[in-house]
């Protein structure tokens, strides 16, 4: 199923379990469904090690900037909305607004055959903004609690030349413990440049 958001300049398409996604007057809404997530747990492999959660996704041309206000409907922990950036089956990241475990928390987790997991940050409520930002193989996460001033959290990069030519990104819900959550995107917004400088709020 493909899905067309007015702020961005490539279609996208659904991946894993139904998200049941809908975008209407500039608010895009996804559900996750009981104990849906994607992590690869660094302390051993499981029997599905990658497990799965509804994604939607695009390729992206360039350097970019992906942004969104991001709302999670937290009923259990680690419940989350995630901003995605996807390479390879075992490369691939995350950026998170998480209930880690029971307080909102900025959060990201990167996959190179395993998954990490860092928490930056809490959050009072259940919003904040996320973006994703690439440059050639880089990538960089940030996160601001107002749309203006954006917190440095993460720079990395993931996949070979190739890999990262043709990485995907968008939007990816999570429930892994709980019964499911909704999870809105809204102030979604494109910009086809890495930031000038990744530190100084900007």
């Amino acid at each position: 199923m493909d899905v067309e958001l007015s702020e961005l300049p490539f279609p996208l398409r659904t991946y894993g379990p139904d998200g049941h996604w809908s975008y209407e007057d500039g608010v895009l809404t996804g559900w996750a469904g009981p104990r849906q997530d994607r992590f690869v747990p660094p302390t051993g492999e499981a029997l599905d090690p990658a497990g799965d959660a509804p994604r939607l996704l695009g390729a992206p041309e360039g350097d970019f900037q992906l942004i969104a206000r991001v709302t999670v409907g937290f009923n259990s922990a680690f419940d989350a909305g995630v901003l995605y950036v996807h390479v390879g089956d075992r490369a691939w990241a995350k950026l998170c607004l998480e209930y880690s475990p029971d307080i909102a928390t900025v959060c990201t987790v990167v996959t190179r055959g395993h998954s990490d997991d860092a928490n930056a940050f809490t959050v009072p409520g259940s919003s904040v903004w996320l973006r994703i930002s690439r440059t050639g193989r880089a990538f960089a996460f940030h996160a601001s609690r107002d749309g203006e001033r954006w917190t440095f959290v993460r720079l990395f990069t993931l996949g070979g030349e190739k890999e990262t030519d043709a990485a995907l990104v968008g939007f990816l819900t999570q429930s892994p413990l709980g019964e499911g959550c909704v999870v809105t995107y809204d102030h979604i917004a494109y910009r086809p440049s890495w930031p000038a400088d990744l530190r100084d709020g900007s």
